[in-house]
């Protein structure tokens, strides 16, 4: 299989990639397969930080959480195992609404464009090298993993997961280790917010049962 990582420097900021990549989608819906095809290869990357902007906002697409999670998680195994990724043909052909995907990216591409003035290389360890690629990989694949659980009701649940995400791409595409940092932080609340959540089910469910018996 072929190697495609490190990740090439770029001057664009995000957002602009961002709104490139959003004029270039028609008509009446759209598939990973063909946002893909429109980013190339070297927009995996890219690919993360779309597919996790509908997470940020309030706005809800219904069933997106599982294909949008584990396109993420897969190309995240990729970076880690340094390969072109690997998806399922039910992942990159399922067919989503473009006027309902578009506008909530569009909303994102606006959060987005808020930290594109904070976004600058530097912490270059955190950012190059084959070793950073697999840390990082591991970093998008858990926040992946737990931005699919099935918690979309439960506020902030995947949004810090998709915080994580937003973060740990964004510095790796402009080369920022702080931004590499924060994702990290990101990626912990997440899971421990996750997991409060989980143990308080949990609790929750022993203590029913034990007034039922």
């Amino acid at each position: 299989m072929q190697k495609i990582f490190g990740f090439p420097d770029t001057t664009e900021t995000l957002s602009d990639m961002l709104t490139h990549t959003l004029r270039r989608i028609e008509g009446e819906h759209t598939t990973l397969r063909e946002l893909i095809e429109i980013m190339g290869e070297q927009g995996l990357l890219l690919l993360c930080v779309l597919l996790c902007l509908p997470f940020m906002i309030p706005v809800s697409i219904p069933g997106i959480s599982i294909p949008f999670g584990g396109a993420i998680a897969l190309i995240a195994v990729a970076i880690i195992f340094n390969r072109l990724p690997w998806l399922p043909k039910k992942i990159l052909d399922r067919e989503i609404h473009t006027e309902k995907l578009v506008p909530v990216l569009k909303k994102g591409v606006g959060i987005v464009a808020k930290i594109d003035r904070f976004v600058k290389p530097r912490l270059p360890a955190l950012t190059t090298g084959i070793l950073s690629n697999r840390v990082n990989g591991l970093v998008l694949l858990w926040a992946a993993i737990v931005m699919m659980l099935p918690l979309g009701i439960i506020p902030f649940s995947n949004t810090l997961p998709a915080l994580a995400i937003l973060l740990t791409a964004t510095g790796m595409i402009q080369r920022d280790g702080l931004f590499i940092l924060a994702g990290q932080a990101f990626a912990i609340a997440g899971t421990a917010y996750v997991g409060v959540i989980l143990y308080g089910a949990v609790a929750a469910g022993q203590g029913v049962g034990g007034l039922l018996s």
